[in-house]
């Protein structure tokens, strides 16, 4: 008898404290949407985000939770202990905006301009960085109530320049890793999510291993010989070279490329060339982009490129060189941990609201903190139920349901106390 009482105690004290959780959830989502909001009216262009991480940090600190500022220039890191001891885990939100006008009817669009590449431009949260970060603040603040469910603790990671820090500058992920923002303590795991305008609210998407690409850019340099246009047999024109690169580069993907297996992309996104009409000039320049998901598959691509580029030119009378350099690797989900956490965002959607998605060609410099700890990074819907057209995100039209956040804060917070509990 006493043992059935006291396993019905056990039983009732878990459900109350899951009913505070609950409420603690769903009170925080008119303070999610207000923060989101906000940030969105008033965004900051990378390793720029001077408010927006004053803010969090004043965020945090009402809390109770041990705060650490300028990280990779703007970033905030938030320390939460819980009562009991355990593992460490990571929370990560990224906290910069787009040089993108934006161009909607929101009340709260942003009309902020800044500089950018020495030109005045629109500034824009056109990717759902202020839902991230306002999606965190939450967790933050119901997590901060139930120190006593916490068995470890949270690190709460907010990253600037996820779209890139300024040319000359180190920023994003890689800085913060590089800075040492995943020791002291040692974070045992990471989660981060990703809106998405084009996925409806109240669901999740998720991918086991590569789900979003590397990121890779490359230099072509193209050497020719300077000629009249009326008298192209006297050079060597690097237009023509160019052009025969672009369409052998597409070969790669199309003939030699096993897509069955995964996505790869190879883009030509620039090219330079030339002065006036008719003067067939003498060098060219071509930058683009290479999306692999399966490291082998990238270092086959990446090996063929630098065969064929200055074979190509060379059969055409010219030169050419290229350079290749990573600036995102790929995002990569644990599959052990994946499996262990499905059941976690499972529970915070509902079991029919989660799916796996399809490999994804954008790249995110999440993938640097999975380099070095498992992680988990899953997609958050953000489209509005029977909206007949939603815009991409990058785009000056793009917007976000504020309804879907509190799924947001869900996932996250289980995510947490569950994986700690394991």
């Amino acid at each position: 008898m006493k043992k059935i009482l006291a396993f019905t105690l056990l039983i009732l004290s878990v459900t109350l404290h899951a009913q505070d959780l609950g409420k603690d959830i769903v009170a925080v989502e008119s303070k999610v949407v207000e923060w989101r909001r906000d940030i969105h009216q008033h965004p900051e262009l990378s390793n720029r985000e001077f408010k927006t991480a004053e803010k969090i940090a004043n965020h945090l600190k009402s809390l109770g939770i041990e705060v650490q500022t300028g990280v990779a220039h703007t970033g905030v890191v938030g320390l939460l202990k819980g009562d009991k001891p355990g593992k460490v885990v990571g929370l990560r939100a990224d906290i910069d905006a787009l040089p993108v006008t934006e161009r909607n009817d929101l009340p709260f669009k942003s009309n902020v301009t800044s500089e950018f590449l020495g030109k005045e431009v629109g500034v824009m949260h056109a990717c759902g960085h202020d839902t991230h970060t306002a999606i965190l603040m939450g967790v933050a603040e119901v997590l901060s109530k139930h120190k006593d469910k916490i068995k470890g603790t949270v690190k709460f990671i907010f990253q600037p320049a996820e779209e890139g820090p300024p040319p000359g500058e180190e920023g994003g992920a890689k800085l913060m890793v590089k800075e040492g923002v995943l020791t002291n303590p040692d974070v045992d795991a990471i989660f981060g999510l990703h809106i998405n305008s084009q996925t409806p609210i109240n669901t999740i998407k998720y991918k086991p291993g590569g789900a979003l690409a590397s990121a890779q850019r490359f230099v072509i340099n193209v050497k020719g010989k300077q000629t009249h246009g009326s008298q192209p047999w006297a050079g060597v024109d690097p237009i023509l070279i160019s052009s025969k690169i672009i369409d052998g580069l597409q070969t790669i993907i199309s003939r030699e490329t096993e897509l069955t297996n995964e996505a790869a992309v190879i883009s030509v996104g620039k090219i330079t060339s030339g002065v006036r009409f008719n003067i067939i000039p003498e060098s060219a320049e071509l930058i683009g982009t290479i999306r692999t998901l399966d490291y082998d598959m990238q270092k086959k691509l990446n090996n063929r490129m630098l065969e064929m580029v200055p074979a190509i030119a060379k059969a055409y009378g010219g030169d050419a060189d290229i350079e290749i350099t990573t600036s995102t690797a790929i995002t990569f989900n644990d599959l052990d941990l994946t499996a262990k956490m499905v059941p976690s965002l499972e529970k915070a959607a509902g079991k029919e609201n989660v799916s796996i998605h399809k490999a994804v060609t954008g790249a995110e410099d999440f993938s640097y903190f999975q380099e070095k700890v498992p992680g988990l990074f899953f997609i958050l819907g953000g489209m509005t139920p029977g909206t007949t057209e939603s815009f991409p995100h990058h785009t000056p039209d793009f917007k976000i349901d504020d309804s879907g956040l509190l799924l947001g804060v869900k996932a996250m917070t289980q995510l947490t106390l569950d994986y700690l509990n394991m």
